[in-house]
Order: C-alpha cells, then sequence, then structure tokens
C-alpha cells in the first residue's frame, strides 16, 4: 500500500498557463487529494469514484509524491501565518 498526494496551486495562475491542468471542477485555490492505494490507477480510481469534482484527466499531467507505507516518516505538514522570531 502506497500513499498518493497530488497538490495544485493556482493562486498565481495567468493567461500564458492557459495549458496548465485544471484538477478540480470546482473553483480552487490550493488543491489537494491524498489517497492511499495499491498503485497509482487505483487511487485515481478511488478519486474518480467519490464523484467530487477532481478532473482525473488533468490529475494524470501532475506527478504525484509516492509514500510507501513499510517506512516511517513525515508525510504531510503545514504551517501558516508563521511570524519567525
Amino acid at each position: 500500500m502506497k500513499v498518493y498526494v497530488w497538490r495544485h496551486n493556482k493562486t498565481y495562475h495567468s493567461h500564458s498557463m492557459i495549458n496548465e491542468p485544471c484538477v478540480q471542477s470546482h473553483f480552487y485555490l490550493d488543491a489537494l487529494a491524498i489517497v492511499a492505494a495499491d498503485s497509482l490507477e487505483e487511487a485515481l480510481a478511488k478519486l474518480e469514484a467519490q464523484h467530487a469534482g477532481w478532473r482525473i484527466e488533468d490529475l494524470r499531467q501532475l506527478t504525484p509524491k509516492v509514500y510507501a507505507l513499510d517506512e516511517a516518516q513525515v508525510i504531510f505538514t503545514e504551517v501558516r501565518g508563521s511570524i519567525a522570531e
């Protein structure tokens, strides 16, 4: 089993990036999908089965970060609005 992570940010999207993938049918600035599956195809199928607006063909244009679940590791951290001292 592996964890597949797709993150796509459109915060600075412009018309010059017209061919850039749009991974969600809904308006978004930052889209994140994390799926546990045995293969990439299974992960994409799970997202599609949700019927939550994930655009599978556009996700195929991106290379997900893949984490194996057979070793300890940090998978995700995020800090927003932090002010360094």
